[in-house]
Order: C-alpha cells, then sequence, then structure tokens
C-alpha cells in the first residue's frame, strides 16, 4: 500500500491545498510542504527496503509491486511496482517539488491554494507514470500531468504564457494520443495470438509482432516520450514553456517532467520492441547527439538567462537519448546519472533566473551585469551550477557525460565522437552567463536583494546532492544497477544486439580476459590451478 499512498497523499494534498487558499493564504504552502514531506518519510521507508532487499541472496530488481483488479474484461489492472530506477526517479520529484514550493514562496501572490493543488496533482500524476506498469494506467497518469502543467503555464507564467501554455498541451497532448493508439494496437495484436485481452507490463513483453508492426508500434511509443525529453526536432515547445513559466513550474518542467520522456524510452521502448529498437538504434542516436549540439549552439545564442538554460536542457537530454540507444550497462548508467544530475542542476539555474527576474524583473542579460558585488551568495551558487551544468569533474554532470559516452563508444564512434562536441560547446554557453549576468560594469544601479535564509537553505541541498553524486555516485548506480541489469540481460536474451559486443583479449593460449560493460572475468584452461 505504500506505492498507492505515494500517489494518494500528493491527490489529497492537492485537494487541501486548494481548499485552504479560503482561509489563508499561507496554509497552501504549509500543507503542500508537508504532503511532500509526507512522501518522503514513505520513500525512505521504501529506499530502507531497497537496502535490505540489495542484501538478500535472492533479491531481484523490483523492490515492491501491487495488483489490483480494476476492469478485468478488457485486462486492465491497477498495478504499481517500483525498482531502483523509478525510485532514483520519485526521490528527484519529491525534492524538486519541495524546491518548487520554496522558489514559489514570494513569487506566487494571487491564487496560492490553485497553484499548489496543480502543482502536486502535477508531481501526483509524475508518480504514477514512473510507479504504473498497466500501460492504461500508465497512460492515465501520463495525461493526469500534463493538465494541471498547462495550468500552472497558462495562469502563472509571464508575459507570452497563453501561447507558450497552448504550445505545450498541443505538442504534448498530441503525441500522447499517438501513444494510446500504439497502445491499443498492441493490445489487440496480442490478443489475436494469446486469446487475452492485457494490459500489463509484463505481459506484453511477450507480445509476438511482424517486424514492420514491430516498427511502428516502437515508433508510437518512440515519439511522445522524445517530444517529453525532448530531442531534435520535437523540441520547439520547450524553450517556450521554460521561459513564460513560473519559477516553479520552470523547476517542475526541467527537473521532473523531462525525465518522464527519458524513463519512457528506458522502461518501454527498448524492452517492448527490442528488434524494432535495434533497428532504429543509428537514427536514435543520431537524434541525441543532434540534440546535445544544437542544444548547445542555441543556448549560446540567447540573452534570455531563462531561454539560455531550457536550450541547454535538450543538450542535456541529449546525452540520455545517445545513452539509452546505447543499450549497455555503462551507458545507461550514465543515462540514469545524468537525468538526476541535470534535473537538480538545471532546477537550481531557473531558480537563479527566477530569483533575478522577480528582483530586477527582467531576463535579459544584457540588462544585467555587476551583480558579482551586489548579491554575492547568488553569485557564489550561479557560478557553482553553471560549472555542474558544463562538466566539471567531481559533479553529477561529469560522471553521467563521461559513462554516457564511454557506453556510447562501444556501439558507434562516430556519433560518439560528434556528441563529445557538445562538452566544449558548454563551458562557453554557461561561462557567458555568469560573465553577462555578474561580471562587467553594473548596467542597472538599483539595489537588489540578495539571497535570504530559505533561498540558500535551498540551494545549500541543491549543492549537496551535486556534490554526493559527483563525489559518490555508486550510492546512486548501486540503486539502479539490478533494474539495469535485469533489462540489458532481457534484451540481450532477445537478441537485439543493442549492446557492446564483448571483446575477448588472448592472454596466452590457455586462458583469455572476456570484457563487457558489466563485468571483467577471466577464463581459465583446465591446466589451470
Amino acid at each position: 500500500m505504500i506505492l498507492v499512498w505515494l500517489i494518494i497523499v500528493l491527490f489529497v494534498g492537492g485537494l487541501l491545498s486548494g481548499f485552504a487558499d479560503r482561509w489563508s493564504s499561507v496554509w497552501p504552502r504549509w500543507i503542500a510542504l508537508a504532503a511532500l514531506t509526507i512522501d518522503a518519510c514513505l520513500l525512505i521507508a521504501l529506499i530502507v527496503d531497497a537496502e535490505s532487499l540489495a542484501l538478500s541472496v535472492t533479491s531481484s530488481s523490483w523492490i515492491t509491486d501491487l495488483k489490483w483488479a480494476w476492469i478485468p474484461r478488457f485486462g486492465i489492472t491497477f498495478h504499481l511496482a517500483v525498482d531502483g530506477l523509478s525510485l532514483l526517479l520519485i526521490a528527484l520529484t519529491i525534492f524538486l517539488g519541495i524546491m518548487a514550493i520554496s522558489c514559489s514562496w514570494t513569487e506566487i501572490k494571487q491564487g496560492n491554494g490553485f497553484f499548489h493543488f496543480n502543482l502536486l496533482w502535477t508531481l501526483a500524476g509524475v508518480v504514477g507514470v514512473f510507479l504504473a506498469l498497466d500501460l492504461f494506467l500508465f497512460f492515465f497518469f501520463w495525461e493526469v500531468m500534463i493538465i494541471p502543467m498547462y495550468f500552472l503555464i497558462a495562469i502563472w507564467g509571464h508575459e507570452n504564457r497563453a501561447y507558450a501554455s497552448m504550445k505545450f498541451f498541443l505538442f504534448t497532448q498530441v503525441s500522447g494520443l499517438l501513444m494510446l493508439l500504439a497502445i491499443v494496437v498492441l493490445v489487440f495484436i496480442h490478443h489475436q495470438n494469446s486469446g487475452v485481452y492485457t494490459f500489463d507490463y509484463f505481459d506484453l513483453l511477450d507480445a509476438s509482432l511482424d517486424s514492420t508492426v514491430a516498427f511502428w508500434l516502437m515508433l508510437g511509443f518512440f515519439i511522445p516520450f522524445a517530444v517529453k525529453l525532448p530531442a531534435v526536432p520535437f523540441h520547439t515547445w520547450l524553450p517556450d514553456a521554460h521561459t513564460q513559466a513560473s519559477t516553479g513550474g520552470s523547476v517542475i518542467l526541467a527537473g521532473v517532467l523531462l525525465k518522464t520522456g527519458a524513463y519512457g524510452l528506458i522502461r518501454f521502448v527498448v524492452p517492448l520492441f527490442p528488434e524494432a529498437a535495434h533497428t532504429f538504434t543509428p537514427v536514435a542516436m543520431a537524434l541525441g547527439a543532434v540534440s546535445i549540439l544544437y542544444g548547445a549552439s542555441l543556448a549560446f545564442a540567447q540573452s534570455d538567462m531563462k531561454r539560455l538554460v531550457a536550450y541547454s536542457s535538450i543538450s542535456h537530454m541529449g546525452f540520455v537519448l545517445l545513452g539509452v540507444f546505447a543499450w549497455n550497462a555503462i551507458a545507461l548508467q550514465g543515462a540514469v546519472m545524468t537525468m538526476l544530475a541535470h534535473g537538480i542542476s538545471a532546477a537550481a539555474l531557473f531558480m537563479i533566473a527566477g530569483g533575478l527576474q522577480e528582483r530586477m524583473h527582467t531576463r535579459d542579460m544584457g540588462r544585467m551585469g555587476g551583480l558579482w558585488g551586489r548579491v554575492p551568495r547568488m553569485g557564489a551558487i550561479a557560478l557553482f551550477f553553471s560549472i555542474a551544468a558544463l562538466g566539471m569533474p567531481g559533479l553529477g554532470n561529469f560522471i553521467g557525460e563521461v559513462l554516457v559516452l564511454l557506453g556510447a563508444f562501444q556501439v558507434n564512434r562516430a556519433m560518439t565522437v560528434v556528441a563529445a562536441l557538445g562538452l566544449i560547446v558548454a563551458p562557453i554557453y554557461s561561462l557567458i552567463l555568469i560573465q553577462k549576468a555578474f561580471h562587467g560594469p553594473p548596467k542597472e544601479h538599483d539595489t537588489i536583494r540578495d539571497f535570504g535564509g530559505r533561498e540558500m537553505t535551498a540551494m545549500g541541498f541543491m549543492v549537496i546532492a551535486t556534490l554526493w553524486m559527483g563525489l559518490y555516485p555508486q550510492a546512486m548506480m548501486g540503486l539502479a544497477e539490478p533494474g539495469i541489469r535485469d533489462r540489458e540481460t532481457g534484451i540481450r536474451d532477445q537478441g537485439s544486439g543493442i549492446r557492446d559486443q564483448p571483446i575477448e583479449l588472448k592472454v596466452s593460449g590457455s586462458s583469455s580476459l572476456i570484457l563487457d560493460s558489466r563485468l571483467l572475468t577471466a577464463e581459465r584452461g583446465p591446466e589451470q590451478p
């Protein structure tokens, strides 16, 4: 039941926040914060279970699971389950939810109840996406998270919010309907072959599909997830949505919603359609490499601080797409680490941009300058997360991107070399942000307020998380490893070939070393002791 409560607490907290606005504008914030705190406690209990399970000899990748009959006639169940991957992403969701409330504390002055209602319901939909293993239930939560996010942009956004929110809604809704069509077709084909209607993930893994049909169904899943990621050429909604959203909305968009697209690629696209995904691998990896360079190049050309961070997100998520379709343990671990590290660093940069906009009423870096002396605490935090975003060793982003490149190099060297050029462009746009906003002569001489205690506390937690991922990544990689191992092994057994090929190095006539992405073992001849 702990999986159900993770979702129910957010739904109920959202309802209470909406009603509490009638009595006080302060209550919705505290109720939303309390709901996320309760979810954090539930998550800690799950993490303790995961750690104990990891010590068990019979451990599997699934920590716990819940399955209830829902609509038996069509094989629809209420099926929730959590493994290390979903556990990490739920932890990221709850953590950034708290950060979104913190950065919205003084920014949202009207409609506090409805704002926190939409914020918590968006997070509830995201948690449901990370837990659902019935495809009908997954699509239900996919839609749940889109609608309140639309309101977060349309009501509390900035000057061009109506256009940005409608663009976000159309892109995600149309692509979502394409996924629904693919789900229904997959279920009907499985019914024709087995005589059983089912939307269950594990049952559909065994669906027998014609190669052509499988390829088109794979695209039906890939496109919606690529839109949400987003990957070029499905990215155009993102800069507008990020730029126009409130600070809290941008934190949730960059830190959480983009990760649902990456999660869908790892959980559904490759496991459900291994052969089709293998055929599509060169195209997908090319899209990842193009996204890395295109996003970085456009970030370099921006004068709007939020728009710069938005385009940098496209570049970083290109590494995730590259790693997912490389589909070996090193690349997948890198994709997971990039998702987590980018979620925190991008959210922090949006919080800094939102804080500056709240104080200076502009996002234009051309109107900034010389802020280091006036807001030194904000400048130091901005420098730290800009360095994190460019991939400084010792921080989480570096671990993720290097692992992705190492894993992808074993599969497609040309695309890996192209993607690596993104590491050259990233320092340029990251340091331009610092130079334009915080150095040089002051453009405006009004005194502005530096980060206070609440903001520095929030940023402190994000700094610690980024350092932890960079200095001790094994904590996250150890949680994700069982699920990644099981998925990689499952695809290998199906013969997809989306993996690194083992390399045999002859050491002598009677022994050899077998190297692959996950282990190094020595095979000895019979005469060896």
